[in-house]
């Protein structure tokens, strides 16, 4: 429920800025989940999403918003990176980070053991994807195996969930229209139907009618 409230509250927000301003704060939100730590608190699909989802209504340019979102996300891990080999362990003490330390540790020794790979899986769970580039700077991976296992990442992420959300917002756009007609319809059918019966009661009503003086005329003649 808190998830859905902040997409919501994100999407309303967003809605109401012009697109060049849609394009940087998208661009920033990607940018500082490693570079900044800003993961820890909204997690970069969380809005790589929404503003897929806004450009399915027009409002932003699908493509130029996947570019935008892989580079974004290149050049701020490749911050997270430097910032994680240039500062090692006193990332480990920021409160952010400290009480998660046996993940951590556990995200470092799946970093020696799978190299690349790690990186780019890495890039599809939150936490790692806040974390990894500066764990891959502090285990000293050099930076160019960093950078391509990254872009790849990257790439496969960005563009993934943003068209994600662009998918998911027609798809809601055209389950509206839908609905729209399919209530419509239903309102006709019972109302045809209320008609139909409305109809069906008063043809019986008068075949009652007709039908009761003619029963109550044998019964006098029975009588005599």
């Amino acid at each position: 429920m808190l998830v859905a409230s902040i997409i919501s509250f994100i999407l309303t927000e967003i809605h109401r800025l012009p697109g060049g301003l849609v394009y940087g704060l998208v661009a920033l939100l990607v940018f500082g989940e490693a570079a900044l730590f800003i993961g820890f608190v909204l997690p970069g699909e969380t809005s790589v999403l929404v503003a897929g989802v806004v450009a399915s209504q027009g409002h932003v340019n699908v493509v130029v918003l996947c570019a935008l979102v892989v580079a974004a996300a290149i050049v701020g891990d490749s911050v997270g990176y430097w910032v994680g080999h240039r500062y090692g362990e006193a990332l480990t003490r920021l409160p952010v980070v400290r009480h998660r330390r046996a993940e951590l540790e556990r995200a470092l020794a799946g970093l020696r053991r799978r190299g690349s790979l790690y990186v780019v899986l890495g890039r599809f769970t939150a936490f790692l994807r806040a974390v990894m580039p500066g764990l891959a700077g502090m285990s000293k991976m050099h930076y160019r195996r960093f950078l391509i296992a990254n872009s790849v990442g990257a790439l496969i992420w960005g563009v993934t969930y943003t068209l994600l959300g662009y998918f998911a917002g027609s798809a809601l756009s055209r389950i509206e229209t839908w609905s729209s007609w399919a209530a419509t319809g239903l309102v006709v059918v019972i109302l045809l139907a209320l008609v139909g019966l409305y109809l069906w009661r008063r043809r019986h009503e008068r075949h009652d009618d007709v039908d009761a003086p003619a029963s109550e005329g044998d019964s006098d003649q029975r009588v005599e």
